[in-house]
């Protein structure tokens, strides 16, 4: 079995939307398992699921106090997957200046041929 890249990890746990919505609710602080899971219609042991899958990108950790069980949120692979985006679309970006510059000058060139005509 292949490990995946920690960048990988990252984007496969923000591709669910309940993922997602479990790290909306940690942004705003810690919070125990009970109080992550309550809005969600679900069962207690697809909520672990998704705190696993979290877990290993690194998005969560969990910690214990007595009895309890804290989740809380960790920025860093958010961060790394952020100036990944950022880098790319700065490239993107200027792959897109490039063709539409291109595209200017396609069209500037058939009208110029349309009038000679």
């Amino acid at each position: 079995m292949t490990v995946a890249d920690p960048l990988s990890l990252v984007f496969a746990a923000l591709a669910d939307p309940t993922r997602r919505e479990i790290l909306s609710r940690l942004s705003r602080g810690s919070a125990t398992v009970g109080e992550v899971a309550a809005p969600f219609a679900m069962s207690a042991p697809a909520i672990s699921q998704h705190l696993k899958v979290l877990e290993r990108a690194g998005l969560v950790t969990r910690t214990a106090h007595a009895q309890w069980r804290t989740l809380s949120m960790q920025t860093e692979p958010l961060d790394q997957a952020s100036a990944w985006v950022e880098k790319h679309r700065r490239e993107w970006n200027a792959r897109l200046d490039v063709l539409d510059a291109h595209l200017r000058t396609m069209k500037t060139t058939s009208k110029s041929q349309e009038e000679e005509s």
